[in-house]
């Protein structure tokens, strides 16, 4: 038993990084073999539906976990909604205001990664790192609601080139988020109403969704990796991205743990305010913003999670 705990603590520690050099390495072994490009598009298809799979898989794992009594939200997801909301409005004003196309592109990253909904995985590493995961899970609900309304309000406003009307936004992100948010809550409580046994072994199948969303990392690189190399950046416009979605994903993390002094919310507003969706923010960016803004997502993906390894680390590694 000592040694099979020792093996998942390694695995733990080193799971995230390994995911997101296997997700780059995939990607670029595909752009190597001239032979798997004719199934570029099925291939693209597979990594993004799959990680829908991921996504739906952990939201069922922590709604199994939590009964609907448990949603309450606090003042301090009020705190977070409320920066989210007042920086993303912001920039969009700035960016309405006419600027140079470059800080125009660095102004919608920096709006996408600030108003980007919470990662259904944000309530499994909350929940390892000692966080409430009703307290996360309910964030992730709250940020969902929000990102789908004010979306489709603000980006016409900032790329007044955009043919849909607001409701006919509404309805294609809210087609693209809540069927994830609401169907594995509901199949979730109708198991735990009226299967409680299979209820019981499902919550104690529960801690392998850390090792899922290890897959949806590795997916979410993938999609990366392929919005970063066809964007055609340069070295300069890449390096200006860098910094605005590290910067991003610094401040969200700092902000979120700094609303509270009590350790478990500290836990738990840093991870829902700085684990994001991302590949949901590379979709956006692809289909709402200029292309060259989804490379924001991808690269959001990488410090998010370079992060909640080194969290995990010192939790595991209290003496290091």
């Amino acid at each position: 038993m000592r040694s099979v705990g020792k093996a998942e603590r390694v695995i733990q520690d080193w799971m995230l990084p390994g995911a997101i050099v296997l997700g780059v390495s995939l990607y670029l072994v595909y752009r190597a073999l001239p032979c798997l490009h004719p199934a570029g598009h099925v291939l693209h298809d597979i990594a993004s539906e799959g990680q829908r799979v991921v996504i739906a898989l952990l939201l069922f794992f922590q709604f199994v976990k939590i009964s609907p009594h448990d949603f309450r939200f606090h003042r301090w997801h009020l705190a977070a909604l409320a920066f989210q909301v007042l920086l993303f409005l912001g920039f969009a004003a700035i960016a309405r205001m006419g600027c140079g196309f470059q800080i125009r592109i660095l102004l919608e990253c920096a709006m996408l990664c600030l108003i980007c909904p919470t990662a259904s995985a944000a309530g499994v590493i909350t929940e390892k790192l000692g966080g409430s995961l009703p307290g996360a899970v309910s964030y992730v609900t709250l940020s969902n609601v929000a990102a789908t309304m004010l979306i489709p309000l603000v980006i016409p406003m900032v790329r007044p080139s955009a043919d849909l009307g607001f409701w006919a936004y509404v309805g294609h992100i809210a087609l693209r988020v809540f069927p994830l948010l609401l169907l594995p809550g509901v199949l979730a409580w109708m198991v735990r109403y009226t299967m409680p046994r299979l209820q019981r072994k499902l919550m104690r199948l529960s801690r392998f969704a850390f090792y899922i969303w290890g897959v949806g990392l590795t997916l979410a690189m993938v999609l990366s990796t392929h919005a970063l190399l066809l964007s055609h950046l340069s070295f300069g416009a890449i390096a200006c991205v860098v910094l605005v979605s590290m910067g991003a994903c610094a401040l969200q993390f700092f902000f979120g743990r700094h609303l509270s002094r009590d350790s478990v919310v500290r836990i738990t507003a840093g991870q829902a305010l700085g684990q994001k969706n991302t590949g949901f923010l590379i979709w956006l960016g692809y289909n709402y913003m200029t292309p060259v803004t989804s490379v924001a997502g991808g690269l959001y993906a990488i410090w998010q999670n370079l992060f909640n390894s080194w969290q995990l680390y010192r939790r595991n590694h209290p003496a290091s």
